[in-house]
């Protein structure tokens, strides 16, 4: 090979650093890496979920060119994710861009991470000292492995009702068919797909991952890099109650927005494994939780949990699913 050939191959490869077909990721994290942002790039993955792999990527190829990485990320996500996952993610992907090319936000403050007019002055501090015992100062833990605690400035659930407001109507007036929240609730919004992702990887990755890595370490707590954002809705004409299930994820933010309800309580009944999800209730798993707006709910996704009939009024929740590449929920 001439000197030029290979240079243009060096080039090709990215800094001069060739990528043979048979290079892997370590199987240890490298936590003294700090791994670059992708969240300003057009991805078919989370892009925490390619931060959080960058800590695998072999030692030659971690100052490669973002555009580098993601290519041989992505060629592993591809060759590794279920039969017709990728057509799946390639599918979405063009539903979301036909919302988000179409749809003009009401609320563009909403969009970009602002903790000084989200948060509660409370759980800023207590994020900010990063501690279990700072967490715990705000918090209550009335059943085993149930965290409850303010969060949410009033000002915030109103924007963000009024924007799933505002999502709700452009759909009713362009007739446009929206995926539901998941498999169980018929009403609310997937707000990622309306572009609140990033703003929601920030929400996790700043604020719910300090907390998961303390109270949930065991079930994917410290390695939470991609989530499932929704709004859901129960009242009149809308979801009445939820049954008895548990979440497709590690960890699970729920956060009452409001608004004028009666009823509607969370139901809590221990933690099984995917073998006895059905099994007897104990009597000391029993706990009921009665929603207050701001207020939010953390806990593991396998914890078995169900939601009461909402009996009058109209009550928003906002649901983040927080999930690990490296678990294996199936």
């Amino acid at each position: 090979m001439s000197t030029d050939d290979a240079t243009e191959k060096a080039r090709e490869n990215g800094n001069g650093v060739e990528l043979p077909s048979t290079q892997r990721l370590i199987p240890f994290e490298n936590k003294e890496h700090n791994p670059e942002s992708y969240e300003d790039m057009q991805l078919d993955y989370s892009p925490l979920l390619f931060s959080s792999l960058e800590r695998y990527l072999p030692p030659n190829m971690l100052n490669l060119p973002r555009d580098r990485k993601v290519h041989f990320l992505s060629d592993i996500l591809t060759r590794y994710s279920p039969q017709g996952e990728h057509t799946r993610v390639q599918k979405h992907r063009k539903y979301r861009q036909q919302i988000l090319s179409n749809y003009e936000p009401r609320h563009k403050e909403l969009y970009t991470m602002n903790a000084a007019n989200f948060f509660v002055p409370s759980f800023l501090k207590a994020i900010s000292e990063n501690s279990e015992e700072s967490f715990r100062s705000i918090m209550v833990e009335p059943t085993p492995g149930v965290y409850t605690f303010e969060m949410f400035q009033p000002k915030f659930c109103e924007m963000l009702m009024a924007e799933v407001e505002s999502m709700e109507r452009w759909v009713h007036d362009q007739r446009f068919h929206i995926i539901c929240p998941n498999t169980m609730n018929k009403y609310g919004v997937v707000l990622d797909d309306f572009g609140l992702e990033t703003m929601l990887n920030k929400l996790m990755d700043g604020y719910i991952c300090p907390m998961s890595r303390v109270f949930f370490p065991e079930v994917g707590g410290l390695t939470l890099d991609s989530h499932h954002g929704f709004v859901v809705e129960y009242g009149v004409n809308r979801d009445i109650e939820l049954g008895f299930h548990v979440d497709d994820s590690e960890v699970t933010l729920n956060v009452c927005l409001g608004e004028q309800f009666y009823g509607g309580d969370l139901f809590f009944r221990g933690v099984r494994c995917d073998k006895h999800v059905n099994t007897e209730t104990q009597s000391e798993e029993v706990f009921d939780y009665a929603h207050i707006p701001g207020r939010a709910v953390l806990h593991r996704g396998r914890h078995r949990h169900g939601a009461r009939a909402t009996i009058s009024g109209h009550r928003v929740n906002l649901v983040i699913w927080c999930r690990s590449y490296c678990i294996d929920r199936d």
